[in-house]
């Protein structure tokens, strides 16, 4: 798929200089439930993204340069979950909204009836650009999860951001 800056497609093995210089920058992972990768864990990641339809590579066309991903996970009732990761010098020139915004339209062409996203409440880049696209704000859920514990073992909870898109059939129901 493309679009105006963007060719959206499956990764492959070229990708890894790419990928590794997002995937090891902590500013990006930061809100991600994965630290930095070093290469050779960037390497195995890679071989399961490849392997993995939902992850899709999003590649700017003027530089041919694979600058993040758009993840869309397939869940029940015909919903699909989004979620991104972009390369820190792309940040802030809608490519995310550009990639995001061709996969949602193609995915309710395609029939969804519904896509959502979860996010943490102090990344307001990610849940203002889902507020961009449209999205609804469903629910803010209270140390829900979390993916790491402190030096004593315990967990370092944190609260999830639930957002959500109906197709526009879907959009009169609201």
């Amino acid at each position: 798929m493309e679009t105006r800056r963007l060719i959206l497609r499956p990764y492959k093995q070229e990708d890894l200089e790419d990928y590794w210089e997002y995937i090891s920058n902590p500013n990006v992972v930061e809100y991600e439930p994965y630290k930095p990768m070093s290469l050779s864990e960037a390497k195995e990641s890679l071989q399961e993204r490849i392997a993995n339809t939902e992850f899709i590579a999003v590649e700017e066309k003027d530089s041919h340069r694979m600058i993040g991903n758009v993840y869309l996970g397939k869940r029940e009732f015909n919903t699909l979950e989004i979620g991104y990761v972009f390369n820190e010098h792309y940040w802030k020139k809608g490519y995310a909204k550009e990639a995001c915004s061709a996969l949602i339209e193609k995915a309710f062409e395609d029939g969804i009836h519904r896509i959502y996203a979860e996010c943490d409440p102090d990344n307001p880049n990610s849940w203002r650009l889902l507020e961009k696209l449209g999205f609804v704000r469903e629910a803010h859920l209270k140390e829900n999860v979390y993916f790491w514990t402190d030096e004593n073992d315990r967990p370092i909870w944190k609260d999830t951001l639930i957002y959500s898109l109906l197709g526009e059939k879907n959009a009169s129901k609201k």
